[in-house]
C-alpha cells in the first residue's frame, strides 16, 4: 500500500504540471484585460508601465515558470516562516492579485472559513442523510419509504440550487421572517446567542446544498446496495443462519460502499471550491464568489491559483479513494 501511494504521488507531479500549463494557457487565451476598468484618460505610456508592473510585459512562458516558483517555493516557505516566527523576506515575491494588490493566498485564507462553514457543513449533512436513505431504500425496495426517498432525491437532483435558494428566501425570510436572507460574513461566534444566530444564517444555504448532495449520493448508495443484495454470497450468508443485521451492515454495506466512496471523495474538492451559485444567492463571501469576481476582473493570478488548488484536491482525493478501496475490499491488493 505504501509503495503504491508513493508511486501515485510521484506520477501526480507531471499530471499537475500539465494541468497547470493547460489552465495558464486557457487564461492567457481568454478575452479580457486586467486594466480594462481603468479610466480611458490614462496615457498609453502610463498604461504600459502599469502592465509591466503587473508582470504582463514578460512572455507567457516566463510568467508561467515564475508562477510555479512562487506557488511551490515562495508560498510554502512564507507560511513556514510565519508559523515558526522567522524572517518573512519571501513575502515580497508572493503571488499578488491584480485586483486587490494583496497576496492571493492571504485572500483565500480569509474566504476559506466562510466556505467551510456553509459548503463543508452542507456536504457532511448531505452524506449523513444520503447513506441511511440509500441503505433503507434498497433493503425495502418499492416500499413507501423507498417511494418517498426516490421522489425527494429526484426533486433535489433536478431542481437547480438557485431556484431552491430563492424559494427558501421568499418563504422563510420574506414571508415568515425565520432566517436572515443574507449571510453576514462579519459575524463572529462569541457566546450562545451568537452561535444560535450563526446556525440560523447557515440553515438555508446548508439545506439547499445538502439536499442536492444527498440526492446524488443516495441514488448511488441505493443502486449499489441493490446490486449486492442479489449476489450469491448474500444468499449463502443467509442460508448459514447469519443474523440479517450482520449480513446487511457488515457484508453488503461494505461491498456497496466501494463505488460510493468514489462519489464522496470526488465531491470533497467541491467543498473547497465553494458553491458558486448558492454563495451568490445567499451572499456568502466564500471562495466561489471570489472566483467569480476574479474571472470578471481578469485577475489571472487569483483564477490560476484557485483552479490549480481545486485540481490538486481532485488528484489527492482520487488517491484517497483508491486507497480506501483496499481497506473496504480485501481482494484488492496494490503491492
Amino acid at each position: 500500500m505504501l509503495t503504491y501511494t508513493i508511486r501515485r504521488l510521484v506520477l501526480a507531479i507531471p499530471t499537475l504540471l500539465f494541468i497547470a500549463l493547460v489552465i495558464f494557457l486557457l487564461l492567457e487565451l481568454a478575452p479580457g484585460d486586467p486594466l480594462a476598468n481603468m479610466p480611458l484618460t490614462i496615457p498609453p505610456e502610463v498604461r504600459q508601465q502599469m502592465r509591466e508592473a503587473l508582470g504582463l510585459g514578460e512572455p507567457w512562458y516566463v510568467r508561467f515558470v515564475l508562477w510555479l516558483y512562487q506557488f511551490f517555493v515562495v508560498e510554502p516557505s512564507y507560511w513556514l516562516d510565519a508559523t515558526f516566527g522567522t524572517d518573512l523576506a519571501a513575502g515580497q515575491q508572493r503571488i499578488i492579485s491584480f485586483q486587490s494588490r494583496s497576496p492571493v493566498f492571504d485572500t483565500i485564507a480569509e474566504r476559506l472559513p466562510q466556505t467551510l462553514w456553509v459548503v463543508g457543513m452542507s456536504y457532511i449533512v448531505g452524506v449523513l442523510i444520503a447513506l441511511p436513505i440509500g441503505i433503507i431504500s434498497a433493503y425495502r425496495q418499492y416500499s413507501w419509504f423507498d417511494q418517498i426517498g426516490t421522489f425527494v432525491s429526484m426533486v433535489g437532483f433536478s431542481v437547480p440550487t438557485f431556484f431552491t435558494g430563492v424559494l427558501l428566501i421568499v418563504i422563510f425570510s420574506v414571508q415568515l421572517g425565520w432566517f436572515p436572507s443574507i449571510y453576514d460574513t462579519t459575524h463572529r461566534v462569541n457566546d450562545l446567542d451568537s452561535f444560535l444566530f450563526q446556525l440560523r444564517q447557515m440553515a438555508m444555504p446548508v439545506f439547499v446544498l445538502a439536499l442536492y448532495n444527498a440526492a446524488q449520493i443516495s441514488r448511488y448508495m441505493r443502486a449499489s446496495m441493490l446490486d449486492n443484495l442479489g449476489q450469491d454470497y448474500v444468499r449463502t450468508a443467509r442460508a448459514k443462519g447469519m443474523n440479517e443485521k450482520v449480513v446487511v451492515l457488515q457484508h453488503v454495506l461494505r461491498n456497496s460502499m466501494i463505488p460510493v466512496v468514489t462519489v464522496i471523495a470526488l465531491g470533497v474538492p467541491q467543498v473547497f471550491g465553494g458553491a458558486i451559485i448558492t454563495e451568490q444567492v445567499f451572499k456568502v463571501n466564500g471562495l466561489g464568489q471570489l472566483l467569480i469576481l476574479a474571472i470578471q476582473g481578469s485577475d489571472i493570478p487569483m483564477v490560476m491559483t484557485l483552479t490549480f488548488i481545486f485540481a490538486v484536491l481532485i488528484v489527492l482525493f482520487n488517491l484517497i479513494a483508491d486507497v480506501l478501496y483496499g481497506l473496504l475490499d480485501p481482494r484488492i491488493r496494490y503491492d
